[in-house]
């Protein structure tokens, strides 16, 4: 366990960053917790743990990727020798025996040089939105092209390709897997538990920022990757604009001159669209009842996710730099 290291990222988790600090000190590994500005008094409760702390300058703006980055750097001034890297979101608590095994997969395969196992969600049937959260995280077992925020990754693959883009306000993990395939490195998810997550999301309005949020993520990732051979996120980016600005912009806009037949038409097709993904919901194995809602909510998400689309282009254009976006409050 000597070689692997733990950085925690988070800020205003409250009780959840407790127990998911408690989650990993029982591991007994160098942990290192990265606050971005945090006002409930995570920062004193990590330190009482005897974990190490590393508060971000609060006049640069706020990123996942940032905070990683510095918790990474931390580490390594600490433990220059470390193998392996976990990265651990503050609202997750790490399973029991997961860093081990994650460990002993990366010493048995060498061409691997990202880990992560199954991320779940903690109280799956609190809000509909915490269950979509649940279905999000049950992705397939196998190589595969990106990681989430939990996942332990090789120290020197993470350092040949320099780390997480600070640029993003969102989107990084994938961003950087992209890096790292490029680079001939291979991403793994094993069917082993990893951590549990807890959204807290509980009204539409947490959800509408958080499908923005990845809205602007698909935006930045393919304005940056778009050109190259796997064209990543530009068909997911083209997608959001189709059925989340396009089609209701045009229904909307000749709805005068067609008597209303337009706004059918694209009644048909989102219905289409709607049928479309529930079949695959349901052959992924899938209730009928979860593929529902996944399907519905699939759809709905284009349009927060449009708008962060748009927010993208027009940061970019006006040359601003884009800000965090928030879904959570903080807890007790």
């Amino acid at each position: 366990m000597q070689s692997i290291g733990v950085v925690v990222i988070g800020r205003n988790e409250g009780k959840r960053l407790e127990r998911c600090l408690l989650s990993i000190l029982s591991e007994g590994v160098i942990v290192c917790y990265v606050d971005s500005g945090s006002s409930d008094g995570s920062v004193a409760m990590a330190s009482a743990l005897g974990v190490y702390v590393v508060e971000l300058d609060t006049s640069i703006s706020f990123t996942a990727a940032r905070a990683r980055n510095a918790g990474f750097d931390k580490l390594l001034k600490l433990a220059p020798n470390l193998e392996y890297v976990q990265f651990v979101d503050g609202d997750c608590q790490v399973a029991q025996n997961w860093l081990s095994v994650a460990a002993k997969y990366l010493d048995e395969h060498q061409e691997v040089v990202v880990v992560c196992g199954r991320r779940r969600e903690r109280f799956p049937s609190a809000s509909r939105y915490n269950r979509l959260c649940d279905i999000e995280w049950d992705t397939p077992i196998g190589e595969t092209k990106a990681c989430g925020g939990d996942s332990m990754m090789r120290v020197n693959a993470f350092k040949a390709v320099g780390g997480f883009n600070q640029a993003l306000i969102a989107g990084e993990e994938p961003e950087l897997c992209l890096r790292l395939r490029t680079n001939k490195g291979v991403i793994m998810r094993i069917n082993e538990e990893m951590t549990q997550h807890d959204a807290q999301m509980t009204n539409i309005g947490q959800w509408w920022k958080r499908s923005l949020r990845a809205g602007h993520a698909y935006a930045q990732v393919a304005h940056m990757h778009g050109k190259n051979s796997e064209q990543y996120w530009v068909k997911e980016s083209r997608s959001i604009w189709l059925w989340g600005f396009i089609l209701p912009s045009i229904a909307i806009a000749t709805s005068w001159l067609t008597y209303g037949f337009s706004l059918l038409i694209v009644a048909s097709l989102y219905t289409y669209l709607f049928y479309r993904i529930y079949q695959y919901g349901r052959a992924t194995g899938l209730t009928a009842q979860d593929a529902r809602l996944y399907a519905l909510y699939c759809i709905l998400s284009k349009f927060p996710s449009s708008q962060g689309q748009i927010q993208f282009h027009l940061s970019r254009l006006l040359k601003r730099q884009p800000t965090l976006v928030e879904y959570k409050s903080a807890t007790s």
